[in-house]
């Protein structure tokens, strides 16, 4: 086999170049701090890497999602503070004005703040977020949810629908509660039943909200009283809509002495008239604006002689039962949240630990073991120098040379 000179020459410079390129490879890593710069480096390794990092940019969406569930509920739990407050400062104006000694004007001066309130209520519950949605419209989030209507009702115009946002690999998360749920869907008089006053009622008889007592038989009861002569005594009887006569006529009246019947217990103070009667029904939905707005056209309506004071303390009993069922459930709603943001903790604190194991697997894969690069970059060196000096001496060798002697 013949070897010609530039054979050698040729073989020389190229594993030179051979020398070099991995010198300047083994830099590239050291300046970079990896040890996979391209695929080819470490297939196996760089295939492990592209999975991890879709998992990676997937948690990364995880915690941004956590992050607006979060700023969304705080607005949200925000707006309920407000909401008790204004409830809470109602309820204060309700025992304020529930009092023989104010004049109507007084309680004309109490029904406009009332009213204040009441504008106050309704704009919060038409809150909108940093992407002016309106946080309890539901799905309607570009629809203003509630608005007074001219004849002096409430509109609602959202949904009950309920947004979830993906916070982790199989975890969804409610960013928000749902008009309803929190203003409408709140059942008046004690949760269970309501009870209300004749309006034609003559005498100074006056209804509490009552209380459960055992199993309530879902009907409306009527209570009439009966007092033929001044000098009878008044008796009264219950009859149900469908229960039929559940206590008898002409069971004794006493002021304030506990009427029982069918998981309902309740007292009736005061005189109540011949004819006059009161009304148990199951509770219904009512929402907070009504309730508020109540109270205020009580207040106006105002309190004359014993027959309208006794339906003014009647009016007035139906509002505390109703703003105290309002109330219960703006903290449940609000309990519910917290327990939402307490959960995206845990969750947020899950993916961060995620995402650190991630970030350090990829490290292990890919970053430099700067000692080992170092070394090996001094052998390359080494070999370069080697190599050179190899053919500063090869290349000066010809059969010529000798003959020239």
């Amino acid at each position: 086999m013949r070897i010609s000179t530039s054979q050698l020459h040729r073989a020389a410079v190229s594993a030179m170049l051979d020398q070099q390129a991995e010198i300047s490879r083994t830099q590239e890593q050291l300046a970079t701090g990896r040890r996979i710069l391209r695929p080819s480096d470490d297939p196996a390794g760089s295939a492990r890497i592209l999975g991890l990092q879709e998992a990676q940019s997937t948690t990364e969406q995880y915690q941004e999602n956590a992050q607006m569930a979060r700023s969304r509920l705080g607005l949200e739990e925000a707006s309920l503070v407000s909401v008790g407050n204004i409830l809470q400062r109602v309820r204060e104006l309700a025992i304020q004005g529930n009092n023989d000694t104010l004049s109507s004007e007084d309680r004309d001066s109490i029904a406009q703040e009332v009213r204040r309130q009441l504008d106050g209520l309704l704009a919060l519950a038409n809150t909108r977020d940093a992407n002016n949605e309106y946080i309890f419209a539901g799905y309607q989030g570009f629809t203003q949810p509630f608005s007074a209507t001219a004849a002096g009702g409430f509109n609602y115009a959202g949904d009950d629908g309920q947004r979830f946002l993906q916070v982790g690999p199989s975890r969804q998360m409610a960013i928000g509660d749902s008009g309803t749920e929190v203003f409408r869907a709140i059942k008046n008089g004690n949760g269970t039943f309501t009870t209300n006053s004749n309006p034609a009622n003559n005498g100074s008889g006056v209804i509490d909200p009552g209380t459960v007592d055992g199993s309530f038989v879902a009907d409306t009861y009527t209570i009439a009283f009966t007092q033929a002569l001044p000098t009878d005594p008044i008796t009264y009887s219950v009859t149900g809509v469908t229960s039929g006569v559940v206590i008898a006529a002409g069971t004794p009246y006493s002021d304030g002495a506990d009427i029982s019947f069918n998981g309902v217990r309740l007292r009736i103070s005061g005189t109540p008239a011949d004819g006059d009667s009161f009304t148990v029904s199951p509770s219904v939905n009512q929402d907070l604006f009504t309730t508020v707005q109540n109270l205020a056209q009580t207040l106006e309506n105002g309190a004359g002689d014993a027959a309208s004071r006794a339906q003014f303390r009647n009016a007035m009993n139906r509002f505390l039962a109703d703003v105290d069922q309002g109330m219960e459930n703006i903290l449940a709603v609000r309990s519910r949240v917290g327990a939402r943001l307490n959960a995206l903790d845990e969750q947020q604190n899950l993916n961060e630990d995620f995402l650190l194991q991630i970030q350090s697997t990829i490290s292990q894969i890919r970053d430099l073991d700067y000692a080992e690069a170092a070394s090996r970059m001094n052998l390359q060196l080494i070999g370069l120098e080697a190599a050179q000096q190899t053919f500063v001496r090869v290349q000066g060798l010809s059969l010529f040379n000798y003959l020239r002697f």
